[in-house]
């Protein structure tokens, strides 16, 4: 056989073997490895955390609303976030996957916490003119309502909720009279402190208020007077004890873990703090002026572990950090410690 009737048989042969096999299909490219996301590393230190990307998302939603609430966390490790927009308060796993969300009629509650009372969680939530205490379903379980004018519900938008291990309930009404009213377990009105005013003891906005039971034999309230720049601690009486830090990018919140004090800064930042208010982190440090409390910061302009508004904060059992910047479309920030340190 000749050169080119070997090629001519080969050709026909391909043809045939084609033919022969319709249903096989060609061997298609594999479709190249996504490479992983790799989260900022930001602070200093023996302080330094790495964010998670794309924590938090809602599946279908591309945004969670509006954001200008608190964070806080359950025993079990769940994490509730509150939004103003029709999402309301939502709960996530801690890895980000969404749970579930408790819809429209949890919106816009400005601060929240987590309160064991009998073996039992409560998630007691604050924003306006309302303080609701809820089971961990959502279930409304008590609610104590302002009343303007009146001298035991007279706080006109409290920003603050926390309750001390007697079941009393301290409001504050940051955006308000910037007093701290006090009720019992059953919302009896059982007294109000403060007052407008850079002496201690007076706040210029006492947006954020924390229990700090670390020495549980005297119980003392954190608050962020956020327009003071400061953080002030008070007695559960409201008798002012001390100015521990000055100088503060508009303080929002604050949460405590162990020897942990971390603090939520409206002014592009955070601070974590040793238990003697010494600095020893500064977390998302914003170099742009123009973004620092920028509630209309749009995604586009987001940098991954540089913040805008912080206004929430919250720390979990692990030591996990979760900030919750003040923001149109939503953003929540979780931050794990550098393993490397």
């Amino acid at each position: 056989m000749t050169t080119k009737n070997l090629a001519a048989s080969i050709l026909l042969a391909t043809a045939f073997s084609v033919q022969a096999h319709p249903d096989q299909k060609p061997a298609s490219t594999p479709a190249p490895a996504v490479e992983p996301k790799v989260g900022a590393l930001t602070g200093q230190g023996d302080w330094v955390y790495q964010t998670v990307p794309d924590w938090g998302h809602i599946p279908g939603q591309e945004f969670i609303g509006h954001t200008n609430g608190n964070i806080a966390v359950d025993k079990s490790g769940k994490i509730y976030v509150s939004t103003d927009g029709p999402n309301g308060i939502i709960i996530y796993l801690p890895d980000g996957t969404f749970v579930r969300s408790w819809g429209e009629p949890s919106r816009r509650f400005h601060s929240l916490v987590v309160n064991e009372e009998g073996g039992k969680e409560f998630l007691y939530a604050v924003g306006g003119g309302r303080v609701c205490k809820h089971d961990l379903d959502g279930k409304v379980i008590f609610q104590i309502d302002h009343k303007p004018g009146s001298e035991d519900r007279g706080w006109t938008n409290a920003t603050a909720v926390v309750v001390g291990a007697d079941g009393t309930i301290y409001v504050a009404d940051g955006y308000g009279t910037n007093l701290i009213y006090k009720y019992a377990q059953d919302g009896k009105f059982l007294g109000k402190f403060g007052a407008p005013g850079t002496e201690p003891g007076q706040f210029k906005i006492c947006h954020g208020m924390t229990l700090d039971a670390r020495n549980p034999n005297k119980p003392i309230l954190i608050i962020s007077d956020r327009e003071n720049h400061r953080i002030q601690t008070i007695d559960l009486n409201g008798n002012p004890i001390a100015i521990p830090i000055t100088g503060l990018r508009q303080p929002t919140s604050t949460f405590v873990h162990g020897d942990l004090l971390l603090v939520a800064e409206l002014g592009g930042r955070a601070l974590l703090l040793d238990k003697n208010y010494k600095v020893l982190s500064e977390l998302g440090d914003n170099p742009i002026l123009t973004q620092r409390a920028g509630f209309g910061v749009p995604p586009k302009d987001w940098k991954d572990g540089v913040f805008t508004a912080p206004h929430g904060c919250a720390i979990d059992q692990k030591g996990d950090l979760y900030i919750q910047d003040w923001n149109k479309w939503g953003r929540i920030t979780k931050l794990v410690k550098n393993p490397l340190n």
